[in-house]
């Protein structure tokens, strides 16, 4: 679980309920159903039309990241590695048979049984690297649709606004409704602004850290394969390896 992405929920809550609360507007001025429908029901609007559904589906099926990222223990990926090098000048490359059958993440798996197939270094890195591009590209496409739903939001909460407004002036005769009104007026930029900076943008940018964060645990599992394919060093291995943990 990230602790900082709930106490960034927090924060965001106290911050928006707390402010309208000691500047004497009030928990319920901050509700607003117009808005809502306008802002966020405008904004999922937009992004739908502006993105494919592979890529939006992707996009909801990692948003759960942002509170429980995936588990990438580097220390213990070097360690698996190291002892697939000891058992690769043990046994040979077939040794590594009962590693494949026994390993559960997909991408170390291909390396592994490419590996025990006699693959050649050069093949193995090139077919990693592919499938790590075309997987960063998947999950950075999938982040920006957060990012996309942020620059969307700010502008329908003043779209809402600008109507919240018009139904003002349709009710210039009568005062009692001015005051009312101007105030549900502005909850749909509150929506807007607040949906954006507070929840959208922060989201985008922690799961392109932690896409980021994958990205390099893979390069570094990618060069253990190759250096174990190219028959070098187990210990040796283990040095270059834990470069990438700085």
């Amino acid at each position: 679980m990230d602790i900082l992405s709930l106490i960034g929920v927090v924060l965001a809550l106290i911050a928006v309920i707390g402010g309208s609360i000691l500047k004497g507007s009030g928990v319920a001025a901050l509700w607003g159903p117009a808005a809502f429908v306008i802002v966020i029901l405008g904004t999922f609007a937009a992004i739908t039309l502006q993105t494919p559904l592979k890529t939006f589906m992707r996009a909801m099926s990692i948003a759960g990241w942002v509170f429980k990222p995936p588990v990438s223990d580097a220390h213990a990926i070097i360690t698996k590695i190291v002892e697939w090098s000891n058992t690769a000048r043990k046994q040979g490359l077939l040794g590594l048979e009962s590693a494949v059958e026994g390993e559960k993440d997909d991408f170390m798996k291909k390396g592994l049984q490419a590996l025990v197939d006699g693959g050649e270094p050069d093949a193995i890195r090139t077919v990693l690297e592919v499938e790590l591009e075309t997987r960063t590209h998947s999950d950075t496409q999938a982040a920006k649709v957060f990012e996309g739903m942020g620059i969307y939001s700010p502008t329908l909460g003043i779209i809402g606004a600008v109507m919240g407004l018009m139904a003002v002036m349709a009710n210039l005769s009568d005062p009692s409704k001015l005051g009312h009104g101007i105030s549900a007026a502005f909850v749909a930029t509150i929506y807007g602004i607040g949906f954006a900076n507070l929840m959208l943008l922060p989201m985008a940018n922690k799961l392109k850290a932690i896409i980021h964060d994958q990205n390099q645990v893979r390069l570094m599992s990618i060069e253990g394969i190759i250096s174990i394919a190219q028959g070098e060093n187990p210990r040796n291995i283990e040095q270059k390896l834990h470069g990438y943990l700085h």
